[in-house]
């Protein structure tokens, strides 16, 4: 059923469980976090907030809220990884994280065009020119120079004096013009939400006389499969809180780091089940950590579940990057470890009374 923790020694399970459902119920003002967990735990966990008045933040908000701020403001023409590998006959490839899928991605077979143009833009000072590719710009702090100039030269418009090299922005606006199904991509963990709005503006620019989309690389912990799940249980993204009663969304006010750095949060509950990581905050309220192993009682939690790997230890529903959708993961390795919405569901049954 998996270990548990009280102030680092080993107890019972019940007994941690009951330890983390008095420390909830005793808080005015609980942060739920982390949420490294599949759609089962996040349901689990967004039926919590809403008992006790918890506010909602994965450890990734920043990067999918950026991206999520572009798509809401200015909208987004999106493709999946897949439809990238087997279809795509140029790559712009934006920042340093979307050039090291630049391999995975050029390695399609089927429908791939063995002449597949890829276009790095700033990929980073260490990284490596590939023969066969084009890069412009080193340094991730020129991609929005960089893309503002592309943008123009793509709609056919003068770039002006923005002190990049002319010629290479318009050899690859030429390439990308030419492009029969182009993909861009990017990470909104390189970009902020004004370069990544640019960037859609010259993907839909460039439809104006070709096929072009693009994605962004997700982050990790099933990031994606927890924002779906808040939307379609709350209306909204996460750093979501229910103090009042019923879900509000503001990014700056639930945002955990922010929150924990004012110490308005009285106590947090740590969900990382995809890896031991342990929350990163090391002084303030009580902490209750929901993890796969025992290496995050280096962070000293005051509560310590071990919880079921997603897809390992029990079968699963994920984000899948791949296909952009959700799917069903079956257990590689299963075991009897508590999965953490069961952990969860226990957790809210060992409240008080008044608390449920």
């Amino acid at each position: 059923m998996g270990r548990a923790w009280i102030g680092g020694k080993l107890v019972e399970l019940e007994r941690a469980l009951a330890e983390a459902a008095r420390l909830l119920a005793a808080s005015r003002c609980p942060l739920i976090a982390g949420l490294g967990t599949d759609v089962a735990g996040a349901r689990a966990a967004i039926r919590l907030a809403e008992r006790i008045g918890a506010i909602l933040d994965h450890a990734n908000s920043d990067v999918l809220l950026r991206d999520l701020a572009v798509l809401r403001e200015a909208g987004m023409m999106l493709t999946t990884p897949n439809e990238a590998r087997l279809r795509a006959d140029a790559l712009l490839l934006v920042g340093p994280t979307p050039a090291a899928m630049a391999t995975e991605l050029a390695s399609a077979k089927g429908e791939a065009h063995p002449g597949r143009k890829i276009v790095r833009l700033c990929p980073g000072r260490a990284a490596t020119s590939v023969p066969g590719e084009t890069t412009v710009g080193r340094d991730p702090a020129q991609l929005p120079t960089l893309l503002a100039a592309l943008r123009a030269r793509v709609a056919g418009r003068p770039a002006g004096k923005l002190g990049v090299p002319a010629q290479p922005i318009e050899d690859v606006a030429t390439q990308l013009k030419a492009a029969r199904f182009g993909v861009a991509v990017w990470s909104a963990a390189d970009l902020d939400p004004l370069a990544i709005e640019m960037l859609c503006g010259i993907v839909t620019d460039l439809n104006a006389q070709t096929r072009f989309n693009g994605f962004s690389v997700t982050p990790g912990d099933n990031a994606v499969g927890v924002l779906q799940a808040c939307g379609w249980m709350t209306g909204f993204p996460m750093r979501t809180g229910f103090g009042r009663g019923y879900p509000e969304h503001d990014p700056w006010r639930f945002d955990g780091d922010r929150m924990m750095a004012s110490r308005e949060a009285d106590c947090v509950l740590w969900i990382s089940a995809y890896a031991p990581a342990a929350s990163p905050w090391r002084d303030g309220p009580p902490v209750i950590a929901l993890t796969s192993g025992d290496a995050a009682r280096a962070g000293h939690p005051d509560v310590q579940i071990e919880v079921g790997r997603p897809g390992v230890d029990h079968d699963s529903i994920e984000h899948c990057a791949a296909l952009g959708t959700l799917v069903a993961v079956a257990a590689t390795q299963r075991s009897e470890t508590l999965p953490v919405a069961d952990a969860l569901g226990r957790i809210v049954a060992a409240l008080p009374e008044a608390a449920r």
